[in-house]
């Protein structure tokens, strides 16, 4: 007596997709302000709690949201689905954190390169601040010494500025 379509079937899934991803983005909106080592495996778990299928029908291959299938048959005791779409959910997680894993081991010596190449174009461009700072004079004064230092005089009355024109 099942009175649900194809169509029906797959417009049910749509409708979750499009809820889901609602609540996925209001999690990431809702751990934005966490370290990120924390706050990206949160959001892979999320994600594999939302997006994870299990089947209910194995006769027409019907699917339903695992984590829709454990609330409803521990919250009223409808089926015996529970326990497998738990099962389901853990193996989707240790999946999902596997790869993320992966992820994270490529990406860290990647990014730890870019900060010491970040690090090393600010040490240069310190520097060149500094050397613009001591290139006041680029030819420096007529009289100075290796240092930069005007000359200190021996007599300053004998020492006579003139007027440019």
């Amino acid at each position: 007596m099942d009175t649900m379509t194809e169509n029906d079937y797959l417009i049910a899934w749509g409708l979750y997709a499009f809820a889901a991803l609602g609540c996925l983005l209001v999690w990431m909106r809702m751990t934005r302000w966490m370290w990120r080592w924390l706050r990206e495996p949160l959001r892979v778990l999320m994600a594999v709690l939302l997006f994870s299928p299990t089947i209910i029908d194995p006769v027409k291959e019907k699917y339903a949201p695992a984590v829709a299938i454990t609330a409803l048959d521990l919250a009223f005791k409808v089926g015996n689905n529970a326990f497998r779409a738990i099962s389901e959910l853990l193996m989707y997680a240790m999946i999902a954190l596997g790869l993320y894993l992966v992820f994270v081991l490529i990406r860290l010596p990647i990014e730890r390169a870019s900060n010491a190449r970040k690090e090393k174009a600010e040490a240069a461009r310190a520097a060149a601040r500094v050397e613009e700072r001591d290139d006041d004079q680029p030819f420096g004064g007529a009289g100075d010494d290796r240092y930069g230092r005007p000359p200190v005089p021996s007599n300053p009355q004998r020492m006579r500025v003139e007027p440019r024109l």
